[in-house]
Order: C-alpha cells, then sequence, then structure tokens
C-alpha cells in the first residue's frame, strides 16, 4: 500500500462517528466502562457542540484491546503500560522495522525462562506466561 494509500486509511479509521450506544454493542462494554477508561486517557473521543461523544474506529480497536487484556487478567496499571510502551518512539520502530512470529516470540521466552530457572529466580514473565507452556 503507497504512503497516500495509509495516510487516506488512517483518516478513515481517526474519524469520529459512531455514537456511544453503537460503541456499546461493538464491544459490549457499558457506558460506566467506556467512560472510565476515556477518564484515564486510554481513549479520548471527540465531543460534538451538544458535547456528545463520538468514537472512531481506532477508539473501538483500542477499547476491544482494554477488553482483551482485562480478560487475560491485565490490571488498569499494567494496561496503561502497555499503551505508554506503545507510544514510545523506540517501541514504534522496533514494530516497524520487524514483527516478531508467534515461534520468535516462543523462542525468546523459552531462553529468559532457561537462564532464569538457571539462577534460581524466577522470569519477570515466568508467572504470567506459564500457562502456554503446561
Amino acid at each position: 500500500m503507497g504512503r497516500e494509500n495509509r495516510r487516506s486509511s488512517e483518516l478513515r479509521r481517526s474519524m469520529p462517528l459512531l455514537p456511544m450506544s453503537t460503541v456499546m454493542q461493538l464491544t459490549e462494554l457499558s457506558a460506566r466502562q467506556i467512560r472510565y477508561y476515556e477518564e484515564h486517557d486510554l481513549i479520548q473521543p471527540h465531543r460534538t457542540e451538544g458535547n456528545r461523544r463520538m468514537f472512531s474506529l481506532n477508539d473501538v480497536d483500542t477499547l476491544l484491546d482494554i477488553k482483551d487484556m482485562l480478560e487475560q487478567g491485565v490490571n488498569m496499571a499494567g494496561i496503561k503500560k502497555v499503551f505508554d510502551m506503545k507510544k514510545n518512539p523506540a517501541v514504534l520502530a522496533a514494530q516497524a522495522k520487524q514483527e516478531l512470529s508467534d515461534s520468535e516470540l516462543r523462542k525468546v521466552l523459552r531462553e529468559e525462562m532457561k537462564m532464569a530457572q538457571g539462577q534460581q529466580k524466577p522470569s519477570l514473565r515466568q508467572g504470567d506466561l506459564s500457562r502456554f507452556y503446561q
């Protein structure tokens, strides 16, 4: 996809088109939950002249990401950290450069777990990821 197409696609995805009721149906979140995530600056919906929230497709994607993380047991502090990392220029550059495949990610995690076991210390991720290696 050319640069213009990417820019045009991103512009469409960021357009505030969806009212709260539609976003609630799409995400299966309550209005209260959505407002809570807004209060924590995880989403920034556009406000109409009548002060109604209007959401973009990017906002819906963000809400679905938050919902997935909560279902996986990540708390709000963890979710905020993930979103802060996503905004970090170094992380963005690494993502743009190359996405890790699932097999590469598993290899890195296995190596980290081996090193941690050799030092008799739990890996930082071991508690969270042990469910994948049972």
